[in-house]
């Protein structure tokens, strides 16, 4: 007997957007303080400055299409923000401006809003000012 459909697992919507400041909880730049650049689905974040890792790469002749000499692309070695997991970075509520859980709470017209779990305050831009 087949079974029947279910939703995957690993859909949630996570509680940190873009612009979020966050704190780091693992690695080598545990302890720092950052802004969420960009969201990776599922579960990935890149902080601004943070988790930094370096390329190094040679320099390389490239000729365009409409070009009849090459370029010559710069080589050198370029710094890269790497994705996070997202369970690594705690948001930090604007409020208070301690590390804290995300709550998510109903309004009374019926939107949902995340919150700080210690001091109860709204962490949506759009709702505190």
């Amino acid at each position: 007997m087949p079974r029947a459909a279910t939703e995957p697992r690993g859909t949630k919507v996570p509680d940190i957007r873009k612009g979020d400041e966050v704190l780091l909880l693992t690695g080598k730049d545990a302890g720092k303080r950052g802004t969420i650049d960009r969201l990776m689905r599922p579960d990935k974040v890149v902080v601004d400055g943070l988790n930094i890792a370096k390329r190094h790469t040679k320099p390389r002749a490239r000729q365009g299409r409409n070009e009849r000499t090459p370029r010559v692309q710069q080589g050198g070695i370029i710094e890269i923000a790497q994705p996070l997991h997202i369970s690594n970075v705690m948001v930090i509520c604007p409020a208070c401006g301690d590390p804290t859980r995300v709550k998510h709470m109903r309004l009374s017209n019926g939107a949902s809003v995340r919150s700080c779990a210690r001091c109860g305050e709204t962490l949506n831009r759009e709702e505190r000012s």
